[in-house]
């Protein structure tokens, strides 16, 4: 089943006036960054491309409700119904739309929605690869600025037995989040395109964080 490629662009512009004010770590550059990974392992894995142009403009469109609770809204789930409803000003199989608000719903890492199909696979992975590798890091720091976070706190391995209550405050560090989050991202990329992808990502990133942790201690 096909979507009209007018109905895409239509989305796409909207998703993109809804996401000019979030945060520049989750701005319209990373649903760029994710929507062209998506389709170049849609294109290897055989997925419907509509469905996966549609979920990756949407997938984040719940953030900024997200970033206003401090994380007691879950952007996955807001960013869902949302789409839903933005969806249904649309002529789009009503199968197509289940996928597209599913692949949105499981796109997070954190929450109990898990992906079931390619096109969700796919979501998930494109989401992920944006986390780690290079433009990883850049996001890492970047984000930990916008919480006025220090470059690092000396304290990120024991705040870690505590992990659930740092995010969203000045304890979330780059680095805390590298050994919270990022440092496992490779592990949990599904399809077999992104995995490819990901162990290439994943060692430049370890180098990098295992360079800055001995030059923080002098060793370098």
């Amino acid at each position: 089943m096909k979507i009209d490629k007018k109905i895409i662009e239509d989305i796409k512009q909207e998703a993109k006036e809804h996401l000019i004010k979030g945060d520049s770590s989750h701005d319209w550059s990373h649903i760029e960054r994710v929507y062209n990974s998506a389709i170049k392992i849609a294109k290897e894995e055989k997925a419907n491309l509509d469905v996966v142009k549609i979920a990756a403009c949407l997938h984040d469109i719940g953030r900024n409700e997200e970033i206003k609770s401090n994380g007691k809204i879950c952007h996955a789930e807001k960013g869902a119904e949302i789409a839903k409803k933005m969806l249904s000003k649309y002529d789009i199989d009503e199968r197509l739309v289940e996928n597209i608000i599913h692949c949105i719903l499981s796109h997070r890492n954190r929450n109990n929605y898990k992906p079931k199909t390619i096109e969700a696979k796919i979501i998930f992975d494109a989401d992920k690869l944006d986390s780690i590798g290079a433009v990883g890091i850049a996001r890492d720091f970047l984000f930990a600025g916008i919480y006025n976070a220090p470059l690092y706190t000396g304290r990120e391995k024991e705040i870690l037995k505590n992990a659930d209550n740092y995010a969203y405050t000045r304890d979330d560090t780059a680095l805390l989040e590298y050994y919270y989050k990022l440092s496992k991202i490779k592990d949990k990329i599904i399809t077999k395109t992104a995995k490819k992808v990901a162990r290439d990502r994943h060692n430049y990133m370890k180098e990098f964080f295992e360079r800055f942790n001995k030059e923080i201690k002098g060793i370098l």
